[in-house]
């Protein structure tokens, strides 16, 4: 899958893959995933920056996304612990997940009886419990993907999986949410921020709703007897701490050998770095070029999200065919080229023909390049410890699109404002990570040799 060719589906082909009803699941788990970062990003961004916030703080209060990269710290708990009444009715996955949307809902009405103006530090705290929520969802959502499927569909399954999971997120996070929400609060409408965050929270409701109609993965009764024997042999607190929290990761290094387990580990920290430092001061960036804020409802998030959304699917089959290294190459240097297109607007302003053109491009290579992402970090997760080790990979990623990015405002103030040379420095960012995926492919043939069927 990461390496080698599959061969090639033809597009009738593709649809029969997707008429799998599995994929509506992650679909729509995807959609989970991605909301959350309109509650605690994008609407409260441009929320902040109507109550007076400078662009420094801005980013740096984007740092409450730091959680994503810390989530592999309680993932066993999210792997292992069973949830009184939830888990025997929906399974471990789904129980964990209607936990974390209903825990949000309450705090999203929290946030809607809000005012950064008046009480910044409420609004932070409420931010923050919604990023926690929302990367131990992920947690679930992510394992639940990979054990929907057994180890002999993998290969066929996974990088359409991928591209749901994708499609989904984006739907949530873009044309869907992120256009909705921006939409209420823009000049057309006028809604309040606060009450945008009624709607959401509604939102969240309808989720919950229909959690309990997704297929539960059939793996599953295998983990919960690992689990129970797991428990049994714990005896005392050492042996709970090596089985728990010490396996997962102790694994991930014997299985992939320290030399390509380092590797793979740096280069989900650096590889996506520059597009996060765009991403996290993108709307503010729209805002002070002088796009109003229907224009980012409907280009930014709407059109933006429709062409990742429509193109996950055509990552799929490419990455499928080609493979996901040589994937993730090509999208690593389109989406830092990209960038430059964003240097351009800053310099000749609100073009709309210019600004959809750049994200179109931008777009359609994040989409490729997630889903091959997804995939790859999917490849190099053991099946019997699942959402520990994709939590531990996943967040190493999410370190530099969160922690390293939120001094993104930072650089923008040191550069006086020179939205430019920002974009300029974020298209070299991507240099070092791209290095590293040539010499992770180097050493991945003498991984796949020795890969244990049901590793």
């Amino acid at each position: 899958m990461l390496a080698s060719s599959q061969p090639a589906l033809t597009f009738r082909q593709t649809l029969g893959q997707l008429r799998d009803s599995r994929f509506l699941a992650i679909l729509l788990f995807g959609f989970c995933s991605g909301f959350p970062w309109v509650l605690h990003g994008s609407v409260l961004t441009l929320w902040l920056q109507e109550s007076g916030l400078s662009r420094s703080a801005i980013g740096f209060f984007g740092a409450i996304a730091t959680v994503y990269a810390l989530n592999w710290m309680w993932a066993p708990f999210v792997d292992r612990l069973p949830l009184p009444f939830f888990t025997r009715r929906l399974g471990q996955r789904r129980s964990w997940i209607m936990l974390c949307l209903m825990l949000m809902a309450l705090c999203v009405l929290g946030l809607a009886t809000s005012d950064p103006s008046d009480n910044l530090v409420r609004v932070s705290l409420f931010a923050l419990a919604i990023a926690v929520l929302s990367a131990t969802l992920d947690i679930s959502v992510d394992a639940y993907r990979i054990t929907l499927f057994s180890r002999a569909e993998m290969d066929a399954k996974m990088p359409y999986a991928a591209a749901m999971s994708t499609a989904g997120w984006w739907a949530g996070y873009g044309f869907i949410g992120g256009a909705f929400a921006i939409a209420l609060g823009g000049e057309t409408i006028g809604m309040s921020w606060d009450r945008v965050y009624l709607v959401l929270g509604g939102v969240i409701g309808g989720l919950i709703l229909l959690v309990p109609l997704t297929p539960r993965p059939v793996s599953e009764d295998e983990e919960a007897a690992t689990a129970l024997a797991a428990r049994t042999e714990a005896t005392s607190v050492g042996n709970w701490l090596q089985t728990t929290l010490i396996a997962p990761f102790a694994e991930f290094f014997r299985r992939c050998g320290f030399q390509l387990a380092l590797s793979i580990l740096l280069f989900l920290l650096l590889f996506r770095l520059g597009e996060a430092m765009l991403g996290r001061m993108s709307l503010v960036f729209y805002v002070e070029v002088g796009f109003s804020r229907d224009e980012i409802s409907l280009y930014q998030q709407f059109f933006g999200g429709l062409v990742t959304v429509g193109f996950s699917i055509l990552g799929a089959m490419i990455n499928t065919r080609f493979g996901v290294i040589r994937g993730l190459f090509v999208a690593g240097v389109a989406m830092a080229s990209a960038n430059l297109m964003f240097a351009l607007i800053a310099v000749v302003g609100p073009n709309v023909n210019l600004l959809m053109l750049a994200l179109f491009v931008d777009n359609f290579f994040q989409a490729f390049a997630t889903v091959a992402f997804v995939s790859f970090i999917s490849y190099f997760t053991s099946r019997t410890y699942t959402g520990t080790q994709y939590a531990l990979l996943a967040s190493i990623s999410n370190f530099g699109r969160t922690t390293l990015a939120a001094g993104s405002g930072f650089v923008i103030d040191a550069l006086g404002g020179d939205w430019a040379t920002f974009f300029i420095l974020t298209t070299f960012m991507v240099l070092p990570g791209l290095g590293l995926l040539v010499w992770v492919g180097r050493l991945l043939p003498a991984y796949s040799e020795k890969r244990a069927p049901g590793g």
